[in-house]
């Protein structure tokens, strides 16, 4: 049975009825509306009488502000307006979920609508005109006022996968054809070596979903053809390169023996990883951790815990998103960090520290000089950093060090790069051979088609079409969903349980699980989707980070799968390892794949390249002054970027990214401690830094290369690390290098240098990734080589940067330029370190002494004074405690803050001005001045109150909740205290999951003290939903009486961090102390004027003005509210041509008002579906997705405007005519305003914005309206247009203007 109530807001709170009003009064024009009532109405479903009516006043309404009522509303007009049938409805979705967890039950369905209640004369012409402006056909409809009978809705279900006919027959023409159509990653000899196949092996023609599996498998990304690829003909014209080679020949029948090194090819994979097979034959890496399961480089290590000697893993992976992270920078950055995270996750270890190493080229590039095709440098820059640094705040990872290289070379392609470190006890990791009958369990989130042909993506060069195809091959990230993988892996009982593990990233099912065991059958219809709707070969390929397939015997997967629920997690059968080697997928009972093992590790047709290595070209660096060195670009602090990044959560870093009191020091690596669970002590720890310099590799990749390696490896040294313990991972991204020998010999002689430096210091790159697709038309990305070091040390061992007093002996270690040298320098100056002789150290980078002396110097503001000497790369800058035997004395520390470098002197604090000054605009880390006094506030305390029940160890009880990630972190903090830490899962995927939980935390709260709210991004940063779905689990009758008991009875407390706070604000029990139904007076929180999400989700009635600027997510979730920014007085540039707010504003906004005096940032209002919005000018990808609003733009716009946007109008000035150049006309028409009332619904934004932002470009539109008018451009998708020229057609059959709704509705769906 269908239960219905109607909600309305009490006199007075009427805002969005009212405003309504007066916009169809004014902005429509239509007078004979004298009255306008808005009420919600909620239609549920599967849901017992007493239980719907107690929704109706903790769920659906707040007897405080709202009226209900259960009867259709009269007025002399009523409509209903609902969402179209498929359509995501947020409001009806949160309110299912509330009611099941008050409830303990079923999910109930749930739909909503708004009925409006219109008084006075109105005609049915104006009738149609007011339902056209508040109606978006494209995602609304107009709906019946009648009950239904049911809510359920009947979902398209595609049948079959399609053969591809003829294929075996096919000619080169025709496979070419087939090639350009399908968009494959191979190349023509890969599609001939798989129609062989087919036609010699199979003798059929393949599907569709096997030529798409293959492509994934066969991709650069997951098989690396281009470093498999046979190198048949070397060319060297560099005597060290030829001498380096010949090294190499000579490690490969070291490894190999004679004859079979003879008859092995030689390849660029091969020369990467022949070092460590070489030093492992020579005994040489004894903490090397070695399987067949390939997760990420792990080495053995030994941590003291609580005093006991124990055997871990320490894990270490880097990962790039070059090409994802340059057509959708959010995104694609955002998936980086998540790929990096699932390697080592799979190892079963946890991650706790991130790295982020970017290349760009300059940031400061005027818009003008952006080129065609590309996204703006700045834009680029700042929208990666955001979605970087989002996913890993999300899942509570420490992001500890993080660094941009500028390039010109990277505006072919950005470098998007992140490392993480991870580890685990040896003894939870099992790693077995799986075993015919094992079965293949699928862990974590759904699945769904974003991230289809990610793999197969990154595999391609960037062209000018990239930024409007291949948006859809960007995985979107479930950071909390991750987290939940993440908590369930640190239980030793259950990894114990797994014999190998897969994530779900590049190539999905096909690859994750196909990887997972030779002969396999995999059950595609087992596979749980986000979503009805999608075939076989979308389920074969779809990828996600949220998302691991394992192997367990089969008499563990019960008990596995039953550790997985309590962690609220999905975990599910779908396949089985088979004797016969061939990977089998069947879907609605049909096979849709079926391949042989042997063809599938081909890997494709064999490829081979010839090699030519050039002389290296000259480097010329001039010399600078050191004002000259502060101001580059090169040399920049990096601050406002560094600081977006959280590098403290989890409590282990040990170096904050800038040290010194000041805090103005960049550090050149990243340590922290071992991730030891709550209750556990270790001072073990690991240190790892980077190297990269790609000006040198531009002009000697040999050299660079080698200089990576060693740059990497001074930087752990000067942070208290032995070299010996050193170990390496490699990141590599060059150009396309198509057929060109002079091309293949970069990264030739580049992994010849890294190989040199490898050998010559014992130290072994036992990982690495590749990214060869650097090229935009006939623009290359600098052959780059990343070297990533890593090494285990104690906690107190580790030393910052900074110069920590005046009166201070600064020596300079070198070498003598040779790696003895450089290894002897190494091991004496860590005996140094030992010794508790060295206060501060630099690891020499370009920038010489200049740059180490100055940065040094920042952290404390201790002075230098001395003279510069030759210190290159591998020289260690350091500040002793007394004089050395060895080294050379470059100066002291002085008190005084100023350096003084030979006949040059300069304050610190000139330096630290002109070093941040560079890229302030971009990064900024200042707020617009203000001339308001600042409040400030003094309380003390008048009592101590102590507790009336005493007890002596007290229990806290910790719930975690879908995104919580600070339950370790409480739970140390309460142990610290002295209590007893108890940690709750709550579960809501089913009803009897939420059930279990209310029922087990409310058993709980009775046997604590108090409880602690962690903190972290419920809801996936979703704040207003977060809080929600706390305080609907606290609003639990049970829980909510076991609470009161806690604090009443039992005098007990209650804490909240974060969104724990929120909850304990949302429920009333700050400040009032007890649970209640909140009301408008009661307090809230809301975002600071320059935090990122201000005035997210704000309802109706209520308006926030802004003087300033804000940053990202300004209004995101818009519900109603109003919202208006504009600079503050005085301001002396132009409003119009100034960024006020950052990226990805209005999104997902469903209603309300936005007035932005000044320019947005990126993807301006997408999957915004109701919102009005007025802009002076948007960035790339404006009203992305959008489904309704309406928006106007009174400036310019980016790239990529209106892409997928299918509903809703906008309304862009476009006085340069050239529009068009940046609109994606996918799905979008433009053309001049004619209608009257676009004309009306035009001006009266354009006024209503002037009124209260005070615009002065508003102001000259208006009062020039008539010459402003032709230079605007109506954009309006295709499908909305069509639809309402279809209704039009409805309505001139006869048809009222609701049937014509309808039909049209069902007309454009049939089409």
């Amino acid at each position: 049975m269908v239960y219905r109530v109607y909600v309305e807001k009490k006199e007075g709170q009427t805002q969005e009825a009212k405003g309504l009003l007066k916009e169809i009064q004014d902005f429509l024009g239509i007078r004979s509306l004298t009255g306008l009532r808005v009420l919600n109405r909620y239609d549920a479903e599967n849901i017992e009488k007493p239980l719907f009516d107690s929704a109706v006043n903790t769920v659906f309404s707040e007897p405080q502000v709202d009226n209900v009522s259960y009867e259709v509303p009269q007025g002399d007009l009523v409509f209903a307006v609902e969402p179209l049938p498929g359509q995501y409805d947020q409001r009806a979705d949160s309110a299912a979920q509330c009611i099941q967890i008050i409830s303990q039950g079923n999910r109930p369905t749930v739909r909503t609508a708004k009925v409006y209640v219109l008084s006075g004369k109105v005609t049915e012409e104006e009738l149609a005109a007011i339902k056209k402006y508040v109606i978006n056909a494209v995602e609304s409809r107009e709906a019946s006022l009648a009950l239904p009978e049911t809510l359920a809705i009947d979902y398209a279900i595609p049948e079959t996968v399609p053969t591809v006919e003829g294929f075996v027959a096919m000619d080169e023409a025709a496979l070419s054809a087939l090639l350009e159509k399908l968009g494959l990653a191979m190349d023509l000899d890969d599609l001939k070596f798989l129609q062989a196949y087919f036609r010699d092996q199979e003798h059929r023609d393949p599907t569709i979903t096997e030529i798409r599996v293959v492509d994934t498998y066969w991709s650069d990304h997951c098989r690396h053809t281009t470093f498999s690829t046979h190198l048949d003909k070397v060319t060297i014209h560099d005597e060290a390169v030829q001498k380096a080679y010949d090294e190499y020949l000579a490690a490969r029948v070291a490894v190999y023996g004679e004859e079979k090194a003879a008859q092995r090819p030689q390849t660029l994979m091969d020369i990467a990883t022949i070092g460590t097979k070489l030093l492992k034959k020579q005994g040489k890496l004894p903490e090397l951790d070695e399987s067949e399961e390939i997760n990420a480089c792990s080495i053995h290590v030994t941590a003291t815990v609580n005093g006991e000697d124990q055997d871990w893993l320490l894990m270490f992976k880097n990962e790039t998103h070059n090409h994802p992270t340059e057509i959708e920078p959010f995104g694609g950055a955002a998936t980086c960090i998540g790929g990096c995270i699932r390697d080592p996750l799979s190892g079963r270890a946890y991650v706790h520290q991130a790295m982020r190493i970017t290349g760009a080229g300059d940031p400061r590039t005027p818009l003008k000089d952006t080129l065609p095709g590309k996204l703006p440098q700045r834009k680029l820059c700042q929208t990666a950093a955001a979605g970087y640094s989002s996913y890993g705040n999300q899942i509570g990872l420490a992001t500890g060090h993080v660094a941009e290289l500028y390039h010109d070379g990277y505006v072919a392609k950005r470098l998007e790069c992140g490392a993480v470190v991870a580890a685990a006890p040896a003894r939870n990791v099992r790693r077995e051979c799986p075993a015919p009958g094992d079965i293949v369990i699928l862990l974590g989130g759904r699945t769904g088609r974003d991230g289809i042909g990610g793999a197969t993506g990154s595999s391609k060069s960037h062209n000018m079409k990239s930024l409007t195809t291949m948006a859809s091959e960007v995985q979107k990230g479930n950071a909390p969903e991750e987290r939940k993988i993440q908590r369930l892996f640190r239980d030793s009982k259950v990894t114990r349980l797994i014999k190998r593990c897969n994530d779900f990233g590049a190539g999905g099912v096909s690859v994750a699980i196909g990887e997972l065991a030779d002969g396999l059958r995999i059950d595609l219809d087992a596979v749980r989707k986000k979503y009805d709707g999608l075939d076989g070969t979308e389920l074969a390929i779809s990828e996600s980070q949220e998302r691991m397939a394992v192997v367990v015997a089969p008499e563990d997967a019960d008990a596995f799968i039953a550790a997985a629920e309590k962690e609220n997690l999905e975990a599910y059968r779908v396949a089985v390892v088979t004797e016969e080697a061939r990977m089998v997928m069947s879907w609605k009972g049909r096979e849709i794949a079926n391949l042989s093992r042997e063809f599938l590790n081909t890997n494709g047709a064999v490829k081979h390249a010839q090699v030519t290595v050039s002389e290296p070209a000259p480097l010329d660096i001039p010399d600078a002054s050191l004002r000259e060195m502060a101001s580059q670009l090169r040399y920049a602090s990096q601050r406002g970027l560094v600081e977006r990044f959280d590098a403290t959560i989890g409590a282990g870093s040990l170096l904050m990214p800038f040290g010194g009191r000041n805090q103005a020091t960049p550090t050149q690596a990243m340590a922290a401690k071992l991730p030891v669970l709550p209750g556990e002590q270790t001072d073990a720890a690991s240190v790892m830094a980077w190297g990269c310099d790609p000006e040198l590799l531009s002009a000697d990749p040999f050299v660079g290369a080698q200089m990576s390696v060693i740059s990497s490896m001074a930087k752990i040294v000067a942070a208290g690390a032995d070299y010996k313990k050193a170990y390496l991972t490699l990141q590599e991204f060059f150009e396309k290098l198509r057929t060109d020998p002079e091309r293949w010999g970069k990264p030739f002689e580049a992994l010849l240098g890294a190989l040199t430096a490898q050998l010559s210091l014992d130290a072994a790159a036992i990982g690495g990734k590749d990214s060869m697709s650097g090229t935009f038309l006939d623009k290359d990305v600098p052959p780059t080589v990343i070297s990533f070091a890593i090494a285990p040390l104690k906690a107190q061992e580790v030393i910052s940067n900074e110069f920590k007093e005046g009166g201070h002996s600064v020596y300079c270690f070198g070498s003598d330029g040779t790696y003895e040298g450089l290894k002897d320098t190494w091991e004496r100056f860590h005996g140094l370190c030992q010794a508790g002789k060295v206060k501060a150290a630099w690891a020499v980078d370009a920038g010489g002494v200049s740059e180490a002396v100055m940065k040094m110097s920042f952290g404390n503001s201790v002075g230098f004074t001395g003279e510069d000497t030759d210190c290159g790369y591998g020289d260690i800058i350091a500040e002793l405690t007394g004089d050395c035997d060895f080294g050379q004395k470059i100066g002291v520390t002085t008190a005084e803050p100023q350096i003084t470098l030979d006949d040059e002197t300069v304050s610190i604090r000139e330096l630290y001005e002109l070093n941040t000054a560079t890229l302030e605009k971009v990064y900024p880390t200042k707020t617009l001045e203000t001339e308001k006094e600042v409040p400030t506030f003094d309380y003390k305390a008048a009592s101590y109150p102590a507790p009336a029940v005493k007890t002596a160890k007290p229990k806290v009880l910790i719930p975690v909740f879908p995104g919580t990630n600070c339950e370790y972190d409480s739970a140390r903090a309460v142990l610290a205290a002295g209590a007893e830490a108890d940690i709750a899962v709550i579960r809501n995927l089913t009803a009897d999951d939420v059930a279990r939980s209310v029922e087990d935390v409310a058993k709980r709260i009775g046997d604590s003290q108090m409880i602690f709210i962690p903190g972290g991004f419920s809801g996936g940063d979703e704040p207003d939903g977060s809080a929600k779905f706390i305080t609907a689990f606290f609003r639990n009758p049970a829980i909510q009486e076991q609470v009161m008991r806690l604090l009443n009875d039992r005098d007990g407390l209650m804490c909240g961090i974060c969104n724990g706070f929120q909850a304990l604000i949302k429920l009333g029990l700050v400040p009032y102390g007890k649970i209640i139904d909140t009301d408008a007076a009661c307090p809230t929180l809301t975002f600071n004027t320059i935090g990122q999400s201000f005035g997210a989700f704000i309802p109706k009635g209520l308006t926030l003005e802004l003087v300033g600027d804000s940053n990202d997510y300004f209004g995101k979730g818009l519900s109603g509210g109003k919202l208006v920014v504009y600079p503050p007085q005085g301001s002396k540039f132009k409003a119009e041509e100034n960024i006020i707010i950052g990226n990805v504003a209005l999104y997902g906004a469903t209603s309300g008002k936005a007035f932005i005096n000044g320019v947005a940032g990126e993807r301006f209002c997408v999957r915004n579906s109701g919102a009005i919005a007025v802009v002076e000018g948007v960035g790339d990808h404006g009203c992305e997705y959008m489904t309704g609003g309406r928006v106007v733009v009174l400036g310019p716009t980016g790239k990529n405007f209106a892409a997928g946007m299918s509903g809703g109008i906008a309304y862009v000035l476009d006085e340069g005519n050239d529009l068009y150049k940046r609109l994606n006309k996918e799905m979008v028409s433009s053309s001049e305003i004619t209608s009257k009332y676009d004309v009306l619904e035009l001006k009266s934004m354009i006024q209503e914005h002037v009124a209260l932002t005070n615009s002065a470009k508003g102001k000259e539109v208006l009062d020039n309206f008539g010459e402003y008018l032709p230079k605007f451009k109506k954009i309006i998708p295709h499908d909305y247009e069509r639809v309402l020229k279809t209704i039009v057609q409805m309505e001139e059959k006869g048809l009222s203007a609701e049937q014509a709704q309808i039909e049209a509705f069902y007309a454009n769906t049939r089409k």
